[in-house]
């Protein structure tokens, strides 16, 4: 009898046409003598028909053609399945295979997807919320929040966020951090909870960031102005000019003066006044070259 693998599709992730990701992966697993079932996501109760899925067939591995969002909600959907999940990078955000060197190339994406070994992720949780790789307080959730209200998509939409986003900053917020038994305070443009490096664009924000060490690290970034701004982008993030600080903890309570926009893993989640913060270790297995 052949094993099963599940194909998991977003049709409108990244705004591209996925008809070639499920004719190379249907075509590959022909070859490897596997059943491939096709799920298409539809945003209509994703979670209890992926688990449906799951629970009929009993796949090995799940592979996911979508972004940061649709391989949260298949993670969330299979969370505490054993089951290692492969990345196909095809969203608007691809931070995580970005950050776990997934090839963006089909061909070579592929035989990872469906063989290569695998790591065992951690997740956040956030008041409740998981976020597999990167959320935050601040400018860049004010930027996600007019990119998903602009009319004009893709890479100069989102350029024209940046500026638009940088021109009418909001004044910087006061935080009240605790964590490792610490109280910290500080007045920040931005604050980054991470677990791992690097943005969906390559930028790395977090040099310290590991995927499976049971921490996250908070980086507070006091000055965002285009100077930073621009070393950051550059990849040359100034941890030592007193601008940028990093805390790794497994654990954080983040109370904000006034509530301050907030996002999870590229999705607007409207503005927040506390956040309550923890490291879910070892939830999440996925393939990586």
């Amino acid at each position: 009898m052949k094993k099963n693998i599940i194909l998991i599709v977003n049709p409108v992730a990244g705004g591209i046409d996925k008809s070639e990701i499920i004719e190379a992966t249907s075509v590959f697993a022909d070859k490897e003598g596997l059943n491939l079932v096709l799920y298409t996501t539809t945003a209509g109760d994703d979670t209890s028909k992926i688990k449906g899925l799951y629970d009929t067939f009993k796949p090995e591995r799940v592979i996911v053609a979508g972004g940061d969002g649709t391989i949260k909600l298949v993670a969330e959907a299979l969370e505490g399945v054993d089951v290692i999940f492969g990345i196909i990078p095809a969203g608007s955000a691809n931070g995580l295979a970005t950050d776990l060197n997934i090839p963006k190339r089909l061909e070579d994406n592929l035989p990872i997807a469906f063989h290569h070994t695998f790591m065992e992720m951690d997740m956040i949780v956030i008041n409740g919320n998981k976020s597999l790789h990167l959320s935050d307080l601040g400018l860049n959730a004010e930027l996600i929040k007019n990119y998903e209200s602009s009319a004009i998509h893709g890479k100069w939409g989102y350029a024209l966020q940046v500026f638009n986003t940088l021109v009418e900053k909001e004044e910087p917020f006061s935080a009240t951090i605790t964590a490792n038994g610490q109280i910290f305070e500080c007045v920040a443009q931005m604050i980054v909870i991470a677990n791992s490096k690097k943005y969906g664009t390559g930028i790395v924000i977090n040099p310290q960031g590991i995927m499976n060490d049971g921490k996250f690290e908070l980086v507070l970034l006091k000055n965002l102005d285009l100077p930073i701004f621009a070393k950051i982008i550059a990849g040359n993030i100034p941890v030592e000019s007193g601008d940028i600080e990093i805390i790794s903890t497994d654990k954080a309570n983040i109370k904000l003066n006034s509530a301050v926009s907030f996002q999870i893993d590229g999705e607007y989640c409207g503005r927040e006044t506390e956040l309550n913060v923890s490291i879910s270790p070892k939830k999440f297995k996925v393939a990586i070259p």
